[in-house]
């Protein structure tokens, strides 16, 4: 019986030993767990102020587009208008011209008969005569 008593305390011993390395890798999973539910946190809080940045920076860019949208309308209408007043400029300019020339040529073919006419005065008039 002493030998199963003997052999009984060593796997008694053995099972000891067992449970205290059990206990002891327990304890580091535990010391593992508090240290990766701590960076947990931590990344969760950085995940949170990242995606608060995330936000007002969609924000941001979305009122700046708005703002883009607005400048580009105005420069296209802006660019049409002074398009059209140039059109318009050219066009005035061309009739001005044509006028111009029109009332140039009339004055020149009267102003041509009106020296005619004058001469001829002149010549059959004795006052003028030299």
């Amino acid at each position: 019986m002493s030998e199963h008593g003997a052999a009984l305390q060593t796997y008694n011993q053995e099972l000891v030993k067992c449970l205290e390395d059990i206990k002891r890798k327990k304890n580091e999973i535990v010391h593992c767990l508090h240290r990766e539910e701590a960076e947990k946190l931590v990344l969760e809080k950085n995940v949170k102020v990242l995606q608060d940045k995330l936000k007002i920076l969609n924000r941001n860019i979305d009122h700046h587009k708005s703002i883009y949208e607005q400048y580009d309308k105005i420069i296209n209408e802006t660019e049409n208008g002074f398009r059209k007043i140039l059109e318009s400029s050219q066009t005035l300019l061309q009739v001005v011209q044509q006028q111009t020339t029109r009332i140039d040529s009339r004055h020149n073919s009267i102003s041509g008969v009106n020296k005619l006419e004058l001469k001829d005065t002149m010549n059959s008039n004795p006052v003028f005569d030299n």
